[in-house]
């Protein structure tokens, strides 16, 4: 009897030091945390590229072709959108009930894709996954400050991207076989367990935080967040396909969002507790940092969205294999993330390392640039490989930066501010120039084209020669064998017509993939450029920080 209310007694005093006034976590516990981390960022990244595999038959069985792209950008909308207000929150009211209720929504969100029953459905699953996957991608790298000092985050931020890394090589191939295997549904299913088990660790390890000050919510900055990040996704998204981007409903809908940036930041100067809190933009290195961050982001997704249509179309891989022709980049980004990492943690300074990245994210956008009709495969790896280095010395750097510059407790804010612009840089580089390939496309290919057919060209139907102006149908295996197909059928001639054809849609497609590659150069020295901007500022080794001290004191 006595030796039972010794433990209860000691699992009392367990509960009472589990509740605490910040997030920091210490003991045993911080590993568990660790772990939790590492597993909810792995299924948040992983989530973005194993359903791209499996969208084929996804659309097979569903249809609604014309609407795919929302099963997307459903899920971009509602973790861009979320992403800042867990990170506000988190800094009010402890990390643990949001991670938590994000992985609750994510959990139901995940249930919901894998029972879908028609394409609408999906989407509708796919934004309830997304409001809960902004609570992962915010609150990891906040968590990693929770645990360790700012030299020690160093090395584990590089772990973490590491990770982001490593799934981004799993999505495709576990897409496919799970797709192949199994079904599409376990595409969203294979989430659930571990997220159970992520969600079993947090509620373990992650504190209870108590705070004695009432917090006001900025629900209005929340609201008019959203209304102005909305209709931006919504623009570059419909912009040079639902619609031109000279329409009125594209005019109308980025002046609906500046008139509630406006507004927004009108509200963030006046709130108590903002969800961004503005002042952070005064600080010269936090908002290099964030240059630095988004211009990287825009540089890797732009080259992401043109390599794969230039190895189809050009060096004329199978799509199958095209799909691992990120794993070079994603390689080179992982050993320079844990590297680079390491380098911050031992040395304590960060400064050379991010003008080296930027001068290797340089190198590697210019390399991309050199690439012609008759480029060989190495060539590409290599061009990847000196791109991912840049990419993988920037990124986790850029997480340290920016937690080093204020106060303990406006570490979730900091984080998911820049998680935010990594978002966006991504969310709105890929559409643009996914239309600006598209509109550049259409107009090389006639004249790339030998005189006689470029007659006949000229000649099909409005519909027929559209469909033929799609790079995206063009480069597809299934979409040539109709094609060839179709010029047989012109009698003996039509092999040769064909050869031609294709000829000129691989000058055409480089071309415009070139101008594509140009652009990501653009970005790549802009953030070179935001680096010499970066000031070092001295990595504390000081284990704990009270809530008003800035991280590097």
């Amino acid at each position: 009897m006595q030796n039972e209310r010794a433990e209860v007694a000691e699992r009392r005093r367990t509960a009472r030091r589990m509740v605490q006034t910040t997030n920091q976590i210490t003991g045993e516990r911080r590993w568990i945390a660790l772990a939790a981390v590492m597993i909810s960022m792995f299924f948040s990244a992983l989530d973005q590229t194993v359903v791209s595999t499996a969208m084929p038959v996804i659309i097979s069985e569903l249809k609604g072709f014309n609407v795919y792209a929302w099963v997307f950008s459903a899920y971009i909308l509602a973790s861009a959108v979320s992403v800042p207000i867990y990170g506000r929150l988190s800094d009010m009211y402890g990390r643990k009930p949001f991670y938590i209720f994000g992985l609750a929504v994510f959990l139901i969100g995940s249930a919901v894709s894998g029972m879908s029953t028609s394409i609408g459905m999906l989407i509708f699953a796919r934004a309830i996954q997304g409001l809960g996957a902004g609570a992962m991608m915010s609150m990891p790298r906040a968590t990693i400050g929770d645990i360790f000092n700012p030299r020690e985050r160093g090395r584990w931020m590089g772990l973490i991207m590491g990770v982001y890394g490593l799934a981004t090589i799993i999505g495709p191939a576990l897409g496919g076989w799970l797709t192949d295997s199994l079904s599409w549904r376990w595409v969203f299913y294979i989430n659930m367990p571990i997220a159970l088990i992520a969600l079993g660790m947090v509620i373990y390890a992650l504190p209870t935080v108590r705070t004695d000050h009432r917090h006001r919510i900025d629900w209005s900055g929340s609201i008019l967040l959203a209304a102005f990040l909305v209709p931006v996704l919504l623009g570059v998204t419909w912009g040079g396909s639902t619609y031109a981007w000279g329409s009125w409903q594209e005019i109308s809908v980025f002046a609906f969002s500046a008139v509630m940036l406006v507004l927004f930041i009108w509200n963030e100067r006046r709130a108590d507790e903002p969800i961004i809190a503005l002042e952070m933009f005064k600080n010269g290195t936090f908002t290099s940092a964030m240059i630095v961050t988004v211009m990287v982001a825009m540089a890797m997704f732009s080259s992401m969205l043109v390599l794969p249509i230039f190895v189809q179309g050009v060096l004329g891989m199978s799509a199958e294999n095209s799909g691992y022709l990120m794993t070079p980049l994603m390689l080179s980004f992982i050993v320079a993330s844990v590297i680079g990492g390491q380098i911050i943690t031992r040395t304590g300074k960060y400064r050379a390392l991010n003008i080296i990245g930027g001068v290797l994210l340089v190198l590697g956008s210019f390399l991309l640039t050199r690439l012609t009709a008759t480029s060989q495969w190495s060539t590409v790896i290599v061009d990847m490989v000196v791109m991912g280095l840049g990419i993988g010395s920037l990124m986790p750097s850029m997480g340290t930066v920016v937690q080093n510059l204020f106060p303990y407790r406006m570490l979730g804010t900091v984080n998911a501010t820049q998680q935010m612009g990594n978002t966006l840089g991504g969310a709105i580089a890929s559409p643009i120039l996914g239309s600006i390939l598209a509109t550049t496309f259409a107009k090389q290919l006639p004249l790339r084209l030998p005189a006689q057919l470029a007659k006949l060209f000229s000649a099909l139907p409005a519909a027929q020669r559209k469909a033929l102006e799609d790079p995206q149908g063009v480069v597809s295996v299934p979409g040539q064998n109709a094609l060839h197909h179709q010029f047989l059928t012109m009698g003996p001639r039509g092999e040769a017509i064909y050869q031609s054809f294709i000829h000129a849609v691989k000058l055409a497609l480089t071309s415009s993939v070139l101008e594509l590659f140009w652009v990501s150069l653009g970005f790549a020295i802009l953030a070179l450029i935001a680096t010499f901007a970066v000031r070092h500022v001295r990595l504390s080794q000081q284990e704990f920080f009270t809530e008003e001290s800035p991280a590097e004191s």
